[in-house]
């Protein structure tokens, strides 16, 4: 009889240690924080500043694109020729000028000494004024052609995914239609919110943790990725948002953003994650 109290004391003790071994290992830090959020990037509609057929779509839906990128173009056999009629307008009208400055000067002295009359002086110098106008007006629209035979052009303006193919070849555009929606590579940050009771304990530059639900193979544990406090909104936020009773005003949360250092093509738009924000560190 007494060895089974012995042994039942034994069994108790173990389970107590046992017991306080579990909390102390599961015990909240209480230099961490932890969040949920979800990932976001920002996305661009990418489009063509001048009307046309396009001619040609070079890329497509899940495509990585760079920086510079050439991603479609448009017919421009008419931006070409006007172009190109410019061009030959501004020689003409350079020639012209010329020898209008050139007459003027010739006659200054005649004019100055009355030997042309002043009417003739007049017209020779309003000429070539007039000339040299037309000559200034047509350089100014060389620029603006130039600009609108370049942006039959598509570029990618940022590194990124395209997500969104939205025409085709052939299609007539305008500059306000979209041609693609662009996922940018960086900068890629994490939405989540803060308690009110929390919110004085975290500051801007403060580092974070954001561990995904996916397995990175190599490590077999959730891929962990380097942040920082970047954001926090002045605003608090909660439901319902009418009422303000004593108990609801703990329920207040701020959103916030965590920038991610190091970002690499397994992050996605929505994807949920954990964060964990190191109370401990510098602002």
């Amino acid at each position: 009889m007494k060895k089974k109290i012995l042994v039942l004391l034994l069994l108790v003790v173990i389970g107590f240690i046992g017991f306080k071994s579990y909390k102390s290992q599961n015990k909240l830090n209480p230099n961490e924080l932890t969040l949920f959020g979800n990932i976001e990037i920002r996305q661009v509609d990418l489009g063509f500043r001048v009307e046309g057929k396009i001619a040609q779509m070079l890329v497509e839906e899940g495509d990585a694109v760079e920086k510079g990128q050439l991603l479609g173009y448009l017919e421009d056999a008419n931006y070409k020729s006007t172009y190109q009629k410019n061009l030959a307008d501004i020689k003409a009208l350079s020639a012209t000028s010329t020898n209008a400055r050139t007459k003027y000067e010739r006659n200054v002295d005649l004019c100055a000494n009355g030997t042309t009359s002043k009417q003739e002086c007049d017209d020779l110098k309003s000429s070539m004024e007039s000339l040299n106008a037309t000559l200034d007006a047509a350089k100014a629209s060389l620029i603006g052609n130039k600009k609108n035979l370049a942006d039959t052009k598509l570029f990618a303006p940022e590194s990124g995914i395209i997500t969104v193919r939205i025409q085709e070849p052939g299609a007539i555009v305008q500059p306000s239609n979209s041609i693609y929606t662009m996922a940018k590579s960086k900068p890629v940050w994490v939405r989540a919110y803060i308690p009110e009771t929390d919110l004085a304990n975290v500051k801007y530059g403060m580092k974070a943790k954001v561990l995904t639900d996916t397995i990175n193979p190599k490590t077999d544990k959730p891929r962990e990725y380097e942040g920082q406090v970047g954001y926090i909104s002045p605003v608090a936020e909660f439901t319902p948002k009418t009422v303000q009773t004593e108990d609801l005003r703990t329920k207040l949360v701020y959103r916030v953003r965590i920038y991610i250092d190091n970002v690499d093509e397994y992050l996605r738009q929505g994807m949920p994650t954990t964060i964990k924000i190191d109370l401990s560190s510098k602002e």
